[in-house]
Parts: structure tokens; C-alpha cells; sequence
């Protein structure tokens, strides 16, 4: 498994708020606080996102951006008119900008909010609830707004969204679910691959025949006692060759990598398994649980079961 795919394993639409907005100028849509990513599709019309902290991107038709970060942002027909949101898009709900419950006359249809059905942009958003430490390595390395703009590549799965959303046969939730997954992965694999993009070092050292196979071989094979010269080895160098690009290209030496891959699944496993610290450990590549509590408290600045006690707290209800 390569890391973006390690790190995506773990991206997943549970519940995904899918809107479809059909809208005339002027307009402009609010996305609340709290949702860490975003899809933003063009399917008609022009647009412009507009995040509160950074410049704002211009989206023409068939283009697909990501928003990454929990702050608030809106879409709207003019990046500078000021023009107030017809709704607010929450993790869970929409609202008028107010709180309100938003009047029928903005509800065209299941799915489906606006101004007018007869409205010159059509806009697809779709917010991802993302948690855990892999997860966190993927967003750590995205900008606040990156568009892929239209090629056509991506257009036999805006179609199927698109069609999906105004359905409402059984389990549909769960087809949009993994639709927002697969434009999810699409749209980014398709950025990471553009001259144009800034992908993560670790990407981008992906295409080296020498760092490519060691980040390869950490993410499928965590739990191995690797060395420096063990992974030379396999990659058919010498250690000093494999320090020295690994760390020009990644970032970070292989051994610093290795450690933050290791307690990035560590924090993951405690959080989402009931495996004892013993056995999370081993699994990881750590000889002990005392050995993976050090690593973790250094990193992190808590013990593993601390950690554990905490997330489960965080997901309960209430």
C-alpha cells in the first residue's frame, strides 16, 4: 500500500451532508465551522470559494475543490460583493445565517436548496467528519483551498453524484457515502499529479526509485525492526545514499518517518480497537508496551491508555 493510500484507508464519508444548490445571482453559500473537509463541485455556472483565512479561488464550470481546515468559508457568485449567505451548511444540518430553520421556498427538493429551480449555477458540497492521526498526516499536507480544474476526467463521477442525490431509494446514504469517497480520492490524486500542485514531500518522493521504495516498504510493513541499513538493503543502496535522499526528498530521515508512521497507527488503533497497549505495540513495531508508552508521551505528551481515555470520551454520546 502506498501512503496515500495508507493515509486515505482512513478518510471515509460516514453520514456525508450532501447539498445540491441551485442559485442566481447574487448568492453566496456559508459553510460553518467544525466540518474538517469539504468537496466543492461546479457543475454549472461560475463561482468563487471564499475562505475567512486565505486568498479567495476562483471555481469555473466542471472544476472540484477541496477545503481543508475546520474554519468557515463560503462559495459565492462574487468573491468581493459582500452578498449574504442564503443558508448556512452545518456538519448536521442547514440553517438560515441567523440559526433559523431555513423557509420552504429555499428547499427545491430532497437534497437540493437554492433560489429558484431555474438558476444559472448548479453547486454540489459534500463535508467529510475526518479524525484520527493518520488522517491528520494527509491534511496536514493539503492547502486550505486546492481546485482541480475541468479536464473532463472527472466528469462520469460528478454525473452519478449528481443523479444520486436527488434519489431517495434504500441505503442511499451510504451510495453517497462512497461516491464523496471516490471524488474525494479522484480529485486529489488528480491534483498530486498537475505541475501546478504543491503536493506533501512524501508524495512527491513517491516517484523516487530510492525514497519511493522505503516509504513503501514502511507503510506496508510497520511492525519490521528496520534500520537505516536494513532499508538500504532492500532498496539496493547503501545507507548513506538512502539517508541522504530520503531526507532530501521526504523531509525527515527514514527513522524519524518510520516513528511518526508507527504512533500515528498506534493513536489510531487505541482509539478505534479494544487491543491492549501490549498488542498495539507489537503491531507497530514496538518490542513492548513500556517502549511504545515512551515514543507516545515524547510525541504526543500523553501515555497511550491517556490517549485511549480520551477519545472514547470524545465519541460518546452526549
Amino acid at each position: 500500500m502506498d501512503p496515500l493510500a495508507s493515509l486515505l484507508y482512513e478518510v471515509r464519508s460516514d453520514g456525508a451532508l450532501f447539498s445540491r444548490n441551485i442559485v442566481k445571482p447574487p448568492w453566496s453559500v456559508r459553510f460553518a465551522a467544525g466540518t474538517p473537509l469539504s468537496v466543492v463541485t461546479m457543475l454549472r455556472g461560475t463561482g468563487w470559494v471564499v475562505p475567512g483565512d486565505a486568498a479567495p479561488v476562483s471555481l469555473g464550470r466542471g472544476d472540484v475543490a477541496i477545503v481543508s481546515g475546520p474554519g468557515p468559508f463560503s462559495v459565492a457568485d462574487d468573491a468581493r460583493a459582500g452578498t449574504p449567505p442564503f443558508y448556512v451548511v452545518h456538519p448536521d444540518r442547514c440553517t438560515t445565517a441567523d440559526g433559523e430553520c431555513v423557509s420552504d421556498d429555499i428547499i427545491l427538493g430532497l437534497r437540493t436548496c437554492g433560489n429558484g429551480p431555474d438558476g444559472s449555477t448548479v453547486l454540489l458540497t459534500g463535508s467529510y467528519q475526518v479524525d484520527g492521526r493518520v488522517s491528520e498526516r494527509l491534511l496536514g499536507g493539503l492547502p486550505r483551498v486546492l481546485v482541480v480544474r475541468h479536464d473532463g476526467r472527472l466528469g462520469p463521477i460528478l454525473d452519478l453524484t449528481d443523479l444520486e442525490i436527488g434519489r431517495d431509494d434504500p441505503g442511499q446514504q451510504a451510495v453517497l457515502d462512497r461516491l464523496l469517497d471516490l471524488l474525494l480520492l479522484s480529485t486529489l490524486r488528480e491534483w498530486f499529479s498537475r505541475p501546478e500542485a504543491d503536493p506533501p514531500a512524501w508524495y512527491r518522493a513517491l516517484g523516487d526509485p530510492v525514497a519511493g521504495r522505503a516509504l513503501r516498504l514502511i507503510h506496508d510493513r510497520p511492525a519490521r525492526p528496520w534500520t537505516v541499513t536494513a532499508l538500504a538493503e532492500e532498496t539496493g543502496v547503501s545507507r548513506a545514499t538512502l539517508a541522504r535522499r530520503f531526507t532530501d526528498l521526504v523531509g525527515e530521515p527514514p527513522m524519524a518517518y518510520l516513528t511518526g508512521w508507527r504512533l500515528a497507527l498506534a493513536a489510531d488503533l487505541l482509539a478505534r480497537t479494544e487491543s491492549t497497549v501490549e498488542s498495539i505495540a507489537r503491531q507497530v513495531g514496538y518490542q513492548s508496551a513500556f517502549g511504545l508508552s515512551v515514543a507516545f508521551k515524547r510525541v504526543y505528551g500523553t501515555r497511550p491508555s491517556h490517549h485511549r481515555t480520551g477519545a472514547v470520551r470524545t465519541a460518546a454520546p452526549g
